[in-house]
């Protein structure tokens, strides 16, 4: 059937066969065609016109299209959607083509290999990356070829997938290659569609041969001759060598996520500590992040980002980092001067990233020429400067002087969009090519100086000499001076008052002017790709430069919050001692306008005050007190000053965080087994060097369960971790415990009582409470007079009957325990699996068990 088909639509079916899983673009003059299914599926999915095309047989096939020259906003729809898209062009003049003109896919754009720009973010990497597993240890490798970053880590034994997990909701991948074989892949498949449902999920299917990709990109890369990630690595090459279809050099450093000079932070601490996306709706707004972001470059916001979810452990590094910060901070000149040098500054990164993929146009290079342009004098800026690390950092800006000058004697100021259409090359850079514009500028002199000497030479003095683009250039002559028209003018239109004609030179003159235009185009292109060429020869030393940049302009960005928000230096010390006067949590204080946070005060340490437990009321503020130490933590330890009158922090290796609960519908799981996923993973994975925060641990159940696993919990932190915790509680019960184990103490939210009114004072201030203030609460919150009439009644009878319904219910059969049900509804009970129940599980057998046991007391 196919061979009944147009050749073109056979050419078109050739190449589709071997791109099944891409939507493919097939270019058709000024338009990007799609045919068949694809031509349905787009046209759903970017509502545009479905129509048909004449293809050989009766019925005409399926088909839209898209003009080439608006062709990213349609592809960066599709690739948001998750599709694969395979670009299909023509690969010969179609002026020489001897029949259908030859195509060929140039490259295959997925979620991970995008370098649109309406799918990049400047401030956010787009990683890709590759998963395989080797017995018990499972690679990931992450690239983001944006950039040029690329990143590798291994996962091992029972733990890897765990491991690898967080890892990943860390990076948040566009798009995650999985090699076949991975242990567990359902497990995983599952996760990463509920945690991270916008990255796409790719199989890589082997090759034979091997491409020897590693050695090209990462032969100076240390990754201790690991035969996974050289498999992983070049495997992942292998993948972005076959879709963007590329030399891809820019990816060139192969980079261990070393997790062990990291503070760890696992997907739960950086959800519920906010650090980069809030929790309402996934933004930056009220995060961590958007507090401390006053980087002026794109490289210097992704950087702040990396700074922030991977917080240091050596001493030595954070204290360099604060050296740098408190410089800025107190040097004006020094940290303005920076600020208005590096706005100057372009997206180094990726401009490069651009150059090396060929997706790059003069803008680009004119803006790399800016930013070129401003580096000596962010040089000359930091050689007064005295901290270490900022003359560390100084010391790796190069200049690239060689492509400035080259850069600034080639391209013009504002150079048009397209590379193909020439108007980019400044005159005097080629001579050739001035030559060229001189005769497509010169056009109208020559003209003027012809039809001159014509006039001289026949003596018609009427005649004149003129264009159009359907004859091209002529001589017209009245229709009355025809006679005296000489013996070599050739008739080449006829007019009613007038003949037209052409003579060879001005037919030669003519296919000069008109080859000029194209010669131009040709040669401005060549000339372009050849600093392209350059460009590519000095990618490393500008990555150098770039990683740089984006270093000193986070440095500069702490130390403006630091200034504009009154942040203090905090000391660091190795006693294991975490000890703040005055902290203010510094997102809180800034979303406030018109009150004024209440500060407090934190003293943490591995003896005498190991675990606060914190008790009052909710609203008062104890989650945001217990965030407010983990982020002053977290930010010590990035090299960040902090909002506080006087600090001494120690580093932890990690911080975990069990705040707030939901039920997580994904997985069918409810509101306690979410809480006790939490805490189990605490439990299994803090060290005595850790920070735990728990909050309301054991609320998602009844309330003699919830507090005896809350109790056993915190003896168990107590006991076998012995990690720096603060535990927030309703259960008044517990703080009883201060007297009964070493290192715990009690602290409450301070509450002013006025008749039936409270007023939340906000201060943490020392010994239990043994009050929850509901009711208070509930009018604060609104509700009608008349209902919390009602709820004081009920609560002064439960107050009155407490001791009461404390005892447990008696029966006539002691051996049952206090048990309500009979011995066949116990031993039911018994055998069931609840941890394994969906909550809708639970409710169904609980309402069987009720019915049963209304059947045995005759109720029914």
């Amino acid at each position: 059937m196919a061979a009944n088909y147009t050749p073109m639509v056979q050419q078109y079916l050739e190449v589709k066969r071997q791109h099944q899983d891409e939507l493919l673009f097939f270019r058709l003059g000024d338009f990007y065609e799609m045919f068949f299914d694809d031509a349905l599926t787009a046209s759903r999915e970017l509502n545009i016109t479905l129509t048909g095309r004449a293809a050989g047989l009766e019925e005409r096939i399926p088909m839209c299209g898209v003009p080439y020259h608006s062709v990213d906003g349609y592809i960066a729809k599709l690739i948001k959607k998750g599709y694969r898209i395979a670009i299909c062009e023509q690969v010969e003049d179609p002026k020489l083509a001897k029949g259908i003109v030859e195509r060929k896919v140039i490259k295959i754009i997925t979620p991970g290999t995008a370098l649109n720009e309406q799918l990049l973010d400047d401030k956010h990497n787009r990683f890709l990356v590759f998963l395989q597993q080797d017995g018990a240890r499972l690679c990931l490798v992450a690239a983001d070829i944006s950039t040029g970053e690329c990143q590798w880590f291994t996962g091992e034994g029972s733990e890897m997938l765990s491991a690898v997990q967080e890892q990943l909701f860390r990076i948040q991948p566009a798009e995650a290659v999985v090699y076949s074989g991975i242990e567990g892949w359902e497990k995983l498949e599952a996760w990463l569609k509920a945690k991270l449902p916008e990255c796409a999920i790719s199989f890589y299917q082997e090759e034979n041969e091997n491409a020897g990709y590693f050695e090209q990109h990462f032969a100076d890369s240390e990754y201790g001759g690991d035969a996974l990630v050289h498999s992983a690595a070049e495997h992942m090459l292998r993948y972005l060598h076959s879709t963007v279809k590329a030399d891809l050099t820019h990816i060139n450093r192969l980079t261990r996520i070393a997790v062990e000079k990291f503070m760890n932070l696992d997907a739960t601490a950086i959800r519920n500590l906010e650090l980069v996306k809030n929790m309402r709706d996934g933004t930056k707004r009220g995060t961590l992040l958007d507090v401390l972001d006053f980087t002026v470059t794109s490289m210097g916001a992704r950087k702040l980002r990396s700074w922030i979810e991977c917080p240091l452990l050596d001493l030595a590094q954070i204290n360099a980092r604060q050296q740098a910060v408190k410089e800025l901070l107190e040097n004006l000149q020094l940290r303005t001067g920076l600020a208005e040098e590096m706005k100057k500054v372009f997206d180094l990164e990726r401009i490069i990233s651009r150059i090396e993929v060929g997706s790059a146009n003069a803008r680009d290079l004119v803006a790399l020429r800016s930013s070129l342009a401003v580096l000596p004098g962010i040089k000359e800026i930091l050689n007064n400067a005295s901290s270490r690390l900022l003359a560390h950092l100084a010391s790796g800006i190069h200049l690239h002087q060689e492509i400035y000058d080259t850069l600034a004697a080639a391209i013009v100021d504002e150079p048009p969009f397209s590379v193909r259409e020439g108007g980019m090359i400044r005159t005097g850079f080629d001579l050739e090519l001035d030559e060229l514009h001189s005769i497509a500028s010169d056009n109208k002199t020559w003209m003027q100086n012809f039809e001159q000497r014509i006039k001289e030479e026949t003596g018609i003095k009427t005649l004149k000499v003129g264009y159009n683009k359907v004859f091209g250039y002529y001589i017209e002559v009245s229709k009355g001076q025809s006679a005296s028209v000489p013996d070599y003018f050739v008739r080449k239109q006829t007019l009613v008052n007038a003949e037209r004609y052409i003579v060879p030179e001005l037919k030669d003159f003519e296919n000069k002017i008109l080859s000029a235009k194209e010669k131009i185009e040709q040669l401005e292109y060549y000339i372009f790709n050849n600093l392209r060429e350059q460009i590519r020869a000095k990618i490393p030393e500008i990555q150098e430069t770039a990683r740089a940049l984006a270093n000193i302009d986070v440095l500069a960005s702490l130390a403006e919050a630091a200034f504009k928000y009154n942040y203090i230096k905090p000391e660091l010390n190795n006693r294991s001692e975490i000890r703040i006067l005055d902290g203010r949590h510094p997102v809180v204080e800034r979303l406030l306008e018109r009150d004024i946070f209440v500060p407090n005060d934190t003293n943490l340490n591995s003896t005498d005050e190991r675990m606060i437990i914190i008790t009052g009321p909710n609203m008062a503020g104890k989650s945001t007190y217990m965030r407010q130490v983990a982020l002053l933590t977290l930010m010590t330890q990035m090299g960040s000053f902090i909002p506080a009158r006087q600090a001494s922090i120690c580093p932890v290796d990690k911080i975990f965080t069990r705040v707030g609960a939901s039920d997580d519908l994904a997985t069918g799981q409810s509101t306690f087994m979410v809480e006790m996923n939490e805490v189990a993973q605490i439990l299994k994975y803090a060290t005595r060097n850790s920070l735990i925060i728990l909050d309301e641990v054991g609320r998602g159940t009844s309330t003699f369960d919830g507090m005896s696993i809350a109790r056993a919990v915190m003896e168990y932190i107590h006991e076998k971790i012995k990690a720096k915790t603060l535990f927030a509680t309703h259960y008044h019960q517990l703080i009883e415990l201060e007297n009964i184990m070493e290192g715990v103490k009690n602290y409450s939210v301070a509450v002013k009582e006025r008749g039936n009114d409270i007023v939340f004072l906000r201060r943490i201030v020392r010994g239990g409470s043994d009050k929850s203030y509901g009711v208070h609460v509930a009018r604060l919150a609104g509700l009608p007079k008349k209902v919390l009439e009602r709820a004081n009644e009920f609560l002064k009878e439960y107050d009155s009957e407490g001791p009461k319904q404390a005892q447990p219910a008696q029966t006539q059969d002691s051996g049952m325990m206090g048990s309500l049900f009979g011995s066949a509804l116990q031993q039911r009970l018994a055998n069931m699996d609840v941890m394994s129940m969906t909550p809708i599980e639970a409710m169904n057998t609980l309402y069987k068990l009720q019915e049963e046991a209304k059947r045995e007391g005759g109720a029914l």
